[in-house]
């Protein structure tokens, strides 16, 4: 091995899981670190990164493959056959030998890399399978849909059998595999450069300002607890707890979502509702006093948190979120479900407090908190060291002993030979 370990992270997508890792371990001088992409990220993030390269697939990606039921291994491949002739083409063109390769499991799948290549592979997989993560059963997949996540399972069984290293965002994605892989799974969750909160807490009795409780996700999703966010406004407003306050949920309507829930509300509504967000409005009238700012700009989404009292995360199914960071590194006071990945990362009633799936407790804690802006301060000031510790400079070292880990499989594999 060199004396910096040369490392390339793979995605299809970028910015993604690692960009900023990548980009800070080059920084640092701990590793020679490159992240390879589509040519077309390359192409558009080439005047502000210096250490992209490009692979292309092996055919079309984006729309259906030749078999539904197969269409994600079939697209993996398609990726991993670009990945390995860019991997091969690095090593020739560089003169360097590649020490390792961190790859997306999805959106770099690096079944074929494995003995093709004398680098170390490491695997990051968020969860195994829809089925081991979990849906709504309100709201269900079809049998073609589950019969299809079969295939995506056993691509990831096997990543994880033959990786020198599997990595997942949290202790609870490791408890969806089976406990015979679970030995080969390293739990971290990622670094993040999120910039110190925009305005103090404690500032929150301006003049006229609403009090204001807010759900803030990616999409607007049963299993992210949207659906949870409005049940609870609906009930808050019908039983006086809306006066002077305002309810915000910040995310996107049309996103695609880790559930089945936009599917079954085009059938049952026959293409007649445009979306789940419309269907719970229905449901739940009283709720349409919330805002819906919809995906924002980054700079005006910080903004948008800044204004806000109370978060709440009633989260249903999840391995890791990195929206909730972003609030707990902000210094959002936040109410968040005691299940899933949630209690990793909030500490009950320290930086955050911790509730079960009951309206009653929730509605119980949300009229404490709005009553007691000091108790909010305090999990505020918490939520921010938690931040903190998950800034890019403290994690990457963590990172870096797996990734010297993973090297260190590869080599004892090989002498096994």
């Amino acid at each position: 091995m060199q004396e910096k370990p040369v490392i390339v992270f793979i995605s299809a997508v970028y910015p993604s899981q690692y960009s900023l890792l990548c980009s800070h371990l080059r920084a640092q001088g701990m590793a020679d670190s490159w992240f390879m992409t589509m040519p077309g990220h390359v192409e558009r993030h080439a005047a502000t990164v210096d250490h992209l390269i490009a692979f292309r697939p092996d055919g079309d990606i984006m729309g259906p493959q030749s078999y539904y039921y197969s269409s994600k291994v079939e697209r993996s491949a398609r990726l991993c056959k670009g990945m390995l002739q860019a991997l091969l083409a690095f090593e020739k063109e560089k003169g360097k030998r590649i020490d390792l390769v961190v790859a997306h499991s999805l959106w770099a799948s690096p079944n074929w890399l494995y003995d093709e290549l004398d680098a170390a592979i490491a695997s990051y997989i968020e969860f195994p399978s829809y089925l081991a993560h979990g849906w709504d059963e309100a709201y269900p997949p079809d049998m073609s849909q589950r019969l299809a996540d079969r295939n995506t399972e056993m691509l990831h069984y096997h990543q994880v059998l033959c990786s020198d290293l599997t990595i997942v965002p949290s202790a609870h994605a490791r408890s969806m595999f089976p406990p015979l892989l679970q030995e080969r799974i390293a739990v971290q969750f990622e670094g993040f450069d999120i910039q110190p909160p925009l305005q103090n807490n404690a500032a929150a009795a301006q003049e006229g300002k609403r009090f204001t409780i807010a759900f803030s996700a990616r999409d607007l999703s049963s299993a992210k607890g949207f659906e949870t966010y409005i049940r609870l406004v609906d009930r808050m407003v019908r039983e006086g707890d809306g006066e002077n306050t305002r309810f915000i949920a910040i995310g996107d309507a049309k996103a695609v979502t880790y559930g089945y829930e936009q599917q079954w509300v085009q059938r049952r509504y026959q293409n007649k509702v445009a979306s789940f967000q419309e269907h719970l409005l229905k449901v739940y009238p009283a709720a349409q006093v919330v805002e819906f700012p919809g995906h924002l700009p980054y700079a005006e989404f910080s903004r948008m948190l800044a204004d806000v009292d109370l978060f709440l995360y009633p989260l249903r199914y999840g391995v890791a979120n990195w929206g909730l960071m972003e609030i707990l590194a902000r210094g959002g006071c936040v109410l968040g479900s005691n299940w899933g990945f949630v209690p990793e990362l909030v500490q009950h009633d320290v930086n955050g407090l911790l509730l079960p799936d009951n309206d009653d407790a929730w509605i119980h804690a949300i009229r404490q908190l709005r009553a007691d802006p000091a108790r909010r301060e305090r999990y505020a000031r918490a939520a921010i060291e938690t931040g903190k510790r998950f800034h890019i400079s403290n994690v990457a070292p963590r990172f870096m002993e797996l990734f010297h880990l993973a090297m260190a499989q590869r080599r004892a594999r090989v002498r096994q030979r």
